[in-house]
Parts: structure tokens; C-alpha cells; sequence
């Protein structure tokens, strides 16, 4: 199952893949952008018999406490329940948030999934590790395809191996970078299009920007791109409830934090509607 809410979804990937492995997706919606319990609850009495959690969160940013994750650890115990923790922006937590891996929960039915391809930027090259929260689940897992578990990209390989054991002073340089950038398109949304709703994001290069207020209905990325030659994700893409959403990668040069930001400004405004489109 995957969790979402009456404004906000997840990866969009979640939502596909699920159906081509066979199984259902069932929604618990998030209540005010954190998880509920209740709905989680509600659900694996149902009959839901994995929770795919994405912590942090994409696309909100959202790091999840360890309190929280102990109550979806016990929850997910009580019903029998697979927690399949994708933490693949963990390493991109920022100042003020601390990420709490759930297999550091201690025993548990739980694979967390992680990756330094975010993080490095090498997704290109297709590798992944999987963590097994129990030595059940690590022979549940013995039990995948030779391909999926050994024949990934020896590049990706090499290039994790390289990036875990010796990339944390270029890490630390990038996190530095990315909270100065959060919090710059903070004070720039607030003097040139305070109609945007922002929350930081606690993790990751990624801003989830609340455009409803700018009255352009339920694809603002669209306009932005139409009127103002800069291209965000559409919040749609996230599911029904990203409708008038969109997020914006935060992670570039001030400058050019400071031209997308001019360009969504320019976009939103009256005038631009009767403007000839702009192209990037």
C-alpha cells in the first residue's frame, strides 16, 4: 500500500509499479501532511499486507520522527505487515532533521532500500542495496531472481563503493548548499509570489510548492513553462491530489534558484496570460 493525502501523493513510480508486480494499491491518506495512524491501521486490518513508506518523503521533504516510526513498527507487527522503507534521499536529511533508518528500529518485518545514486547523483547507474530488518525477511529475500540480487551495473557498484567511503567532505559541501537554498527560495516566495504556500523541505533537493493560490488552475508547472520558459514537475504527476502543485529542484546555483524563481514570478502575473508563449 502507499501512503497520500487530500493534497499530497508520493513518487509517482509507487503508483505503477505496484500493479506490474501483480498486488493492489491501497491509500492511507495523510492528515495535514503527516501520517495517520488510524488510516494505516484501518487498512491492515483490511487485509494490506505491505506498507511502502518513503522516508524522507518525496515530494514534500517530510523526515519522519523516531516516535512515528515506532508506532508504525508496532502497528505493522500487530497486523503482520511487510514495512518496505524506501530511504533513498536519507542521505540528503538537512540541518534541523535527523533521519532514523527503520531497520535501526531493531528486529522487525521491514527491507529498507537505500541508494547513494540521490545523494551523489549517478542514478544512471543502476544500483540499489536492500536491508533486511530480520533474519526471516533476509531469507525471504535470498529467495529473489540471481539478476535482481548480484548482475546490477558494475559502474554503480564502484561508483556506490566510491561515494560511501570517501564522499562525506563533498556530502557535507552539498548539504551546506542545499539548506542555504531552501531557505533563500523561502525568502524569495515571500517577496515575489507570497501567493506560493512553502514548506522547507527537511530533506533532499527538492521543493514541493503549493500554487493554488495563483489561480492557475490545476497545472501551474504548465504556465510556467508556457509563459515563463522554466519547467518544474507538475504536481499531477504525484496523483489527483497534486492538482494545483508543483516541485522545483532546488539543488543548482544561486543564480539560477534566482532566475527560476523571476520566471515563475513573471509567469504568475496577470499580463503574462495575454503574453505570447515563451519558450526555454
Amino acid at each position: 500500500m502507499t501512503a497520500s493525502s487530500s493534497r499530497r501523493r508520493v513518487y509517482p513510480p509507487f503508483f505503477e509499479g505496484i500493479p506490474e508486480a501483480g498486488r493492489r494499491v491501497v491509500e492511507a491518506p495523510l492528515a495535514d501532511g503527516e501520517l495517520d495512524l488510524d488510516a494505516l491501521d484501518a487498512a491492515f486490518a483490511a487485509g494490506a499486507r505491505a506498507f511502502l513508506l518513503c522516508n524522507p518523503h518525496n515530494p514534500t521533504g517530510r523526515v519522519l520522527e523516531r516516535v512515528r516510526l515506532e508506532e508504525v513498527a508496532a502497528l505493522a507487527a500487530r497486523h503482520g505487515v511487510l514495512v518496505i522503507s524506501d530511504e533513498i534521499h536519507a542521505p540528503l536529511t538537512l540541518p534541523g532533521a535527523v533521519h532514523t533508518p527503520f531497520a535501526a528500529l531493531g528486529d522487525s518485518r521491514s527491507v529498507v532500500l537505500a541508494s547513494a545514486s540521490k545523494a551523489f547523483n549517478f542514478a544512471g547507474l543502476k544500483c540499489a542495496i536492500l536491508v533486511a530488518g530480520s533474519d526471516a525477511v533476509a531469507r525471504e529475500l535470498d529467495r529473489l531472481p540471481d539478476e535482481l540480487r548480484y548482475r546490477v551495473g558494475l559502474l554503480g557498484v564502484i561508483g556506490s563503493q566510491a561515494a560511501f567511503e570517501h564522499g562525506d567532505a563533498w556530502l557535507d559541501d552539498l548539504l551546506a548548499a542545499l539548506d542555504a537554498n531552501r531557505r533563500r527560495l523561502g525568502g524569495m516566495l515571500g517577496e515575489q509570489l507570497p501567493a506560493i504556500a512553502y514548506r522547507p523541505p527537511e530533506a533532499s533537493f527538492l521543493a514541493w510548492l503549493d500554487c493554488r493560490g495563483l489561480g492557475l488552475g490545476d497545472d501551474p508547472a504548465a504556465a510556467f513553462l508556457e509563459r515563463g520558459g522554466v519547467a518544474l514537475l507538475p504536481g499531477h504527476e504525484f496523483g489527483a491530489q497534486g492538482r494545483g502543485y508543483a516541485r522545483l529542484n532546488i539543488g543548482t546555483s544561486d543564480e539560477l534558484l534566482s532566475e527560476a524563481v523571476r520566471r515563475i514570478a513573471a509567469a504568475s502575473s496577470p499580463s503574462a496570460a495575454a503574453a505570447p508563449p515563451r519558450r526555454p
